[in-house]
């Protein structure tokens, strides 16, 4: 007995790219001997076979169903707003990498029912690609270009090309494909120049570049010899720094010392009015001791001698000093009060 039949059965692999938009197919032939109602519904299998089947949109009794996935609210759709027509075909808008999976396509008119399996991959394109260098860039060193994408469905592959001139690579390169890793060997100065990387899938390519300056090594000898003079520069200050901070501190300690000893052990000087008063006062003491009969010698004595530094030094150093006469001081100049001595007259008696 004739029944319905899908006609869309040719291809049933779709590859897409993330973003865009995919027509899954599914085309059927009415029988004359389906009488019953039409009914057109679309699954996603889901990869894991412990999960259950999701329907994602369903035609019944002449109405659309589509609020079964909630994940492809307002991105699926079928393809003709009336499917009676015999085109069941179903449009993803927008897709998502989460949109891959397995869809059959299921179409039922009693007595006939046919179904039909359609593969989709959604893959990425190739996006964020950067371009690095590793190695020293000078010459006769090995330098690597780098190039990785950090979007992508795999497989990735990578392809290096000069931006100027033939786009050749130099002859001593070697380029690896699936890590985008591009060797340099004994780089010389010919070798500078703008790199570029494109990274490719089966989606889309992506792109980036890098500056490559190949130069003379640098004096390292020189360097290093300029750090070991600067380092000994260095030290040679430090240790003339903590030499003079010693030595002051020295000095100030060795002043304490000094100035604490001759407060302590020397006496402190006598003043010439001091011992101008003592000279004075053992004068009168004498005098007051003397009797009329034993004063002949001091009544010759001239008090106008004024007592000069000679007091302070000793007897044996001053030549104008006489032991035997004692040279009255001058009471004015020392500010005391004048004294009278008595004196003996020709006839003995006590003026």
């Amino acid at each position: 007995t004739r029944s319905l039949s899908i006609t869309s059965a040719d291809q049933s692999m779709f590859e897409r790219a993330q973003g865009e938009k995919v027509t899954l197919p599914c085309t059927f032939v009415l029988s004359e001997n389906d009488e019953g109602p039409l009914d057109i519904e679309w699954v996603l299998i889901p990869a894991d076979n412990q999960k259950k089947e999701q329907i994602i949109i369903m035609y019944a009794v002449d109405r659309i169903y589509n609020h079964y996935y909630a994940a492809s609210t307002g991105r699926m759709q079928f393809t003709n707003p009336d499917p009676r027509s015999g085109d069941g075909s179903l449009d993803i808008l927008n897709l998502k990498s989460s949109d891959t999976g397995t869809y059959q396509c299921k179409v039922k008119k009693a007595p006939g029912v046919q179904s039909q399996k359609i593969q989709l991959t959604v893959l990425v394109k190739p996006a964020r690609t950067k371009c690095s260098i590793e190695g020293s860039q000078e010459i006769g060193n090995d330098i690597i270009l780098k190039c990785a994408s950090q979007e992508g469905s795999p497989l990735l592959s990578y392809n290096w090309r000069r931006a100027a001139g033939t786009q050749e690579l130099p002859v001593t390169s070697m380029l690896n494909k699936n890590t985008g890793e591009l060797l340099l060997k004994n780089a010389s100065q010919d070798y500078s120049g703008i790199y570029s990387c494109v990274a490719t899938n089966r989606v889309g390519t992506d792109e980036c570049s890098v500056e490559l300056n190949v130069t003379p090594p640098i004096n390292t000898a020189g360097i290093i010899a300029g750090a070991i003079i600067g380092t000994l520069l260095g030290l040679f200050l430090l240790a003339f720094l903590i030499f003079c901070c010693c030595k002051k501190h020295r000095e100030k300690k060795y002043e304490k010392e000094v100035h604490h000893d001759i407060r302590e052990d020397v006496p402190p000087p006598k003043s010439r009015s001091s011992t101008a008063r003592s000279y004075i006062g053992s004068n009168r003491s004498s005098l007051g001791s003397m009797s009329p009969s034993n004063m002949d010698g001091y009544t010759k004595t001239p008090y106008s001698q004024v007592p000069s530094e000679d007091f302070e030094r000793a007897p044996g150093q001053n030549p104008n000093f006489a032991p035997s006469k004692v040279a009255a001081p001058n009471l004015s100049r020392m500010g005391a009060v004048p004294v009278m001595i008595p004196a003996q007259s020709k006839d003995g008696s006590i003026v």
